[in-house]
């Protein structure tokens, strides 16, 4: 059925205007003004709304197996929890192990999703191995199934991370091949020598998470991929950048001509370090890597997605629950679960931390949350614009609306909110997944499986 969305306040990244936008077999078919609805269209007035393009999570863990558990959602109810925040195209992590080969990794996330997922995703094939076999079967997952990007670790020894000669290999093929190396920047030796010194002096509850990878560890980790690029001439994707110190050895590589690509996350934007100080074990509700920074980088992290030195904003989401699996931890912080449940509040936490505090304007928000990750990573011009040709993943957002954020009512299958109480000045009232309605009112509608694996274009300039 077609779609007809009358008085569309328009938000791209690089434009805004009032029009109509017809949607037809899952396309936008036309945008102007007084567009007459064909036979049988459904018809929505979006008067008084903004109209964005559907929104990309460039960074999720829906399905992950990490320190002896697994992440509590799945593809339908993760992506059901994505779509009602208005997130209408995934980027999950492939990670398996150092002993399961990238093939069987990828065929593992893929039967996770598989008539599972709500709205559209894509993958980075994780590279935790490097050698003869592993770079066979990631040149055949590049040509066979569209996967664009890698996803590497730096951190994790032992487990997801890779040593020196295998990033090597890593970057090498990336280039040959076009392909985009997604990395989390940590130093891993200097991670377990300062996690072994910490729990040596008693200090073993969730604050002692941040001293174990401070600033000059995940700035330490960036250089490091910055050098192997430079030498490489490979395209990398900094992921989750947390501080200053990191953004500015980014920074320092791009102006010799190294091709990087930064990522931060909402939860460095609005959140800091004292909530992982938080006493009686609360503080693991937030313990993540690289860990929430001094409240000082916020405003250095919003300035960067203002000014562009920052081009996307995704979650990192990996939601663990508080009652049964962060105590894996609780008398050793090396333990608790990584990563907090984000997925389903990015966007409302951006507009009203972003938008309506006058640090981002709306384009700018377009840009950061949807745009440049769908031109990152081989999506544009399908995804990331509002424009004839382009998938009508459509975003109706309501700025009037008033609610508040809880554990008690939100989609995501996690027993907390890691923004419990917040006020959000804005939400989604209508979202849709290539022309089909999705949500209404903050509520699930759409088809359970219609999520489609994207094939995506290579890096030209490889």
């Amino acid at each position: 059925m077609a779609l007809l969305i009358r008085n569309a306040d328009i938000v791209n990244a690089d434009s805004r205007y009032t029009a109509d936008i017809l949607c037809e077999d899952g396309v936008i078919s036309r945008i102007g003004p007084g567009i007459a609805a064909p036979a049988g269209a459904e018809v929505i007035d979006a008067s008084g709304k903004f109209v964005f393009p559907g929104f990309i999570d460039p960074h999720t863990h829906i399905y992950l197996p990490f320190m002896g558990t697994y992440s509590k959602d799945d593809y339908e109810s993760g992506t059901k929890a994505a779509l009602v925040g208005g997130t209408t195209t995934i980027f999950e992590m492939v990670c398996p192990s150092r002993d399961m080969s990238p093939a069987d990794g990828f065929a593992t996330w893929r039967a996770q999703a598989e008539g599972k997922a709500c709205c559209d995703y894509a993958f980075h094939m994780g590279v935790t191995r490097f050698d003869a076999e592993s770079a066979a079967q990631l040149r055949e997952i590049v040509t066979r199934e569209g996967v664009t990007s890698f996803k590497i670790f730096l951190a994790y020894k032992g487990a997801f991370g890779i040593d020196d000669a295998e990033l090597w290999g890593t970057l090498k093929l990336a280039r040959e091949l076009g392909v985009v190396v997604a990395a989390h920047c940590e130093n891993e030796t200097l991670v377990a020598q300062l996690q072994r010194e910490l729990l040596a002096a008693g200090r073993t509850g969730p604050e002692a998470h941040h001293d174990s990878r401070p600033p000059r560890v995940e700035a330490e980790g960036v250089h490091h991929l910055m050098s192997f690029a430079e030498q490489t001439g490979a395209r990398t994707y900094i992921v989750h950048l947390s501080c200053r110190d990191a953004l500015d050895e980014a920074l320092a590589a791009r102006a010799r001509g190294v091709r990087v690509s930064i990522e931060t996350l909402i939860q460095y934007l609005v959140l800091d370090k004292t909530y992982a100080e938080l006493p009686d074990f609360e503080g693991a509700k937030y313990v993540m890597s690289p860990p929430l920074r001094d409240r000082s980088n916020q405003e250095i992290l919003w300035s960067g997605l203002a000014s562009g030195l920052v081009d996307t904003l995704g979650t990192d989401h990996a939601p663990f629950d508080f009652q049964t699996q962060k105590p894996m931890g609780r008398d050793d912080f090396t333990k608790i679960p990584n990563g907090i449940p984000s997925i389903e509040d990015r966007i409302n936490l951006l507009y009203t931390h972003g938008v309506r505090r006058g640090r981002i304007t709306l384009q700018q928000m377009v840009a950061v949350a949807s745009t440049n990750a769908a031109k990152i990573f081989g999506l544009h011009p399908r995804k990331g614009v509002i424009q004839p040709g382009a998938d009508a993943d459509l975003v109706i957002y309501d700025p009037d609306y008033r609610g508040t954020l809880s554990a008690k009512t939100q989609t995501q299958n996690v027993d907390y909110n890691a923004f419990e109480g917040w006020a959000i000045e804005g939400r989604p009232s209508l979202v849709t997944v290539r022309g089909e309605v999705a949500v209404r009112d903050g509520r699930f509608v759409g088809t359970v499986g219609r999520g489609q694996l994207l094939r995506r274009s290579l890096d030209t300039d490889a």
